[in-house]
């Protein structure tokens, strides 16, 4: 799996998902929070902003040595293997990451078992019903960045040779990968994004056009939204 890049500034779109995170994981203060694929540590920092004590993983060694301000416990490692102890943390985010993972079954097991009895598992991952596949595509033995459109409506072996560096997600195939294990989902939507790009291109116009697409997530619309949002609650 090629893997996307990590969140390098902070901005509206991430300051509306860091809003539905506390909502879902209240009173963070004194928490162990476990930031699952964590980049260069933006999320980190602000979940420690909360009081939290915030470890962070992941894969690319390179980000963990230069985060986004002095961060202790980022550690490098795969999602597949947490090098922690189960039943380490109070609250666990996976954000827009397991679409990347080799395993992505293996990646669920393991934020499963590192999550204390009562613990909660914070998940974003791609929506295959959203009109474009922010990833891009490989076409003519060449990687193309961009948004590419409609090509997670394709069938699977015509997607996968496009987009196959990257996963997205139905509703059914996510809650897939938790059976068997000992969660209970406390609550499961779709989201569109925060489109700052589009704000900062087109001004006012852009702006609208965000509002109107999230005023979308409280409609049957959501189906096409960017990003499932999972929340997980350990037996």
């Amino acid at each position: 799996m090629l893997r996307g890049e990590p969140s390098y500034v902070w901005r509206a779109g991430q300051e509306r998902r860091l809003q539905l995170m506390l909502a879902h994981a209240p009173a963070l203060r004194g928490r162990t929070v476990l930031v699952d694929g964590c980049g260069v540590g933006t999320y980190v920092q602000k979940l420690r902003e909360q009081g939290a004590t915030v470890h962070g993983l992941d894969i690319e060694l390179e980000r963990v040595l230069n985060p986004v301000a002095p961060l202790p416990a980022l550690v490098c490692g795969a999602c597949e293997a947490l090098p922690y102890p189960s039943g380490s943390f109070d609250v666990v985010l996976s954000h827009e990451v397991l679409e990347h993972v080799r395993d992505d079954r293996q990646a669920m097991c393991e934020l499963v078992r590192v999550l204390r009895p009562r613990g909660r598992a914070l998940i974003f991952a791609p929506n295959r019903w959203y009109p474009f596949e922010t990833h891009g595509v490989q076409w003519g033995g060449r990687y193309h960045f961009g948004n590419a459109a409609l090509v997670n409506y394709l069938p699977d072996v015509l997607r996968n040779k496009l987009a196959g560096h990257v996963r997205a997600y139905t509703a059914r195939a996510l809650r897939a990968l938790l059976q068997q294990l000992p969660v209970t989902i406390v609550a499961h939507t779709v989201i569109f994004g925060g489109y700052d790009n589009l704000v900062a291109r087109w001004g006012a116009a852009g702006s609208a056009l965000r509002s109107v697409l999230q005023s979308l997530e409280h409609t049957p619309l959501r189906a096409v939204g960017l990003s499932h949002f999972m929340v997980l609650k350990k037996n």
